[in-house]
């Protein structure tokens, strides 16, 4: 049985593979995949490892000896599922690994924000503390997530796991109900009602055709001007130009992206050559704690032992 790995440069390169390699008479990693590799690579073997390499319909038709896909995410928009359910090949998922990891880097962010954390370490190594003529230096002002309000849209593991933290900070939680809804599930709020209510507003849904370009121009007109906006989900959830309109006019406080539409992205993204400094972007960190990376290959090694002993654990076709 043989099994090959198409981006393993995706993970850390500390994070041990033993409970996959394990499992195959042979187990080739390959750091990254070009397109034109992609059926070379995977000719011969039986189970494909995949984040971000694109499956189409024209590449699985090419792989006859292909039985199980294991995309190590959640998102499975690079596989034709319908394609590879037609052609007998399974497909599998990782979910919940990177909730702690996620609900983490949001709070990071929030707490970097409103504490203005970076800024008041950077008065102290300038020595304007030293310099005071009173027992503190104030510099930017720092304001508390208590009673500030914030809006979940997408309430799975990483939406529940943001909430609960919320909690903790004495926020008020409102977790939005899917904006074509006709109604209104118990403990969750419209969305137009969370958008226009929320004092910071957070992405945990996933990239469907309803959701793309869901945060766009209108929606940024009915956010609170003084609203955050943290994107840890998937960056076409966001149109980019309206978001940059947004910033610009100051119709919304401030944006904090792990994720773009494109990635990586080109060096003259509109986002990245923005110049704007209510604008802060990571390069899609916000799930790649070492812990978080080292369960998601434990739930991928599990899904490969369920596949082969004739179990459907995580599938999605």
């Amino acid at each position: 049985m043989r099994a090959v790995f198409l981006d393993k440069k995706t993970f850390h390169k500390t994070i041990a593979l033993d409970e996959i390699s394990a499992q195959f008479d042979s187990f080739t990693c390959f750091d990254v995949t070009a397109e034109h590799e992609i059926i070379t690579r995977c000719q011969d073997a039986d189970v494909v490892l995949t984040n971000k390499v694109v499956f189409d319909k024209k590449t699985l038709e090419q792989l006859p000896k292909l039985k199980l896909i294991c995309i190590t995410a959640t998102g499975v928009n690079n596989v034709d599922i319908a394609a590879a359910n037609a052609l007998g090949i399974t497909v599998t998922n990782a979910k919940a690994y990177a909730k702690g990891s996620v609900a983490q880097y949001v709070f990071a962010q929030l707490l970097e924000y409103f504490n203005q954390t970076s800024h008041h370490n950077a008065n102290t190594a300038k020595g304007l503390w030293q310099q005071s003529d009173t027992f503190c230096y104030l510099g930017n002002t720092i304001y508390e997530l208590a009673d500030k309000t914030i809006g979940i849209i997408g309430y799975g593991d990483l939406g529940q796991s943001v909430a609960q933290i919320a909690t903790a900070f004495n926020m008020k939680v409102m977790v939005a109900e899917r904006p074509s809804a006709v109604s209104i599930r118990s403990q969750r709020y419209a969305f137009d009602e969370v958008i226009k209510q929320a004092d910071i507003i957070t992405l945990h849904c996933p990239q469907t055709p309803e959701t793309e370009q869901l945060f766009n121009r209108q929606i940024f007109s009915n956010m609170q001007t003084h609203a955050v906006l943290v994107n840890t989900a998937r960056g076409a959830l966001i149109n980019n130009d309206d978001l940059i309109d947004a910033l610009n006019n100051n119709d919304i406080g401030y944006a904090i992206l792990d994720v773009l539409d494109q990635e990586p992205p080109r060096s003259d993204h509109p986002l990245l050559t923005a110049e704007l400094t209510n604008l802060k972007i990571t390069a899609h960190i916000a799930w790649a704690s070492m812990e978080a990376q080292q369960r998601l290959i434990a739930i991928v090694a599990s899904n490969i032992s369920s596949f082969f002993s004739g179990g459907k654990l995580n599938q999605v076709t």
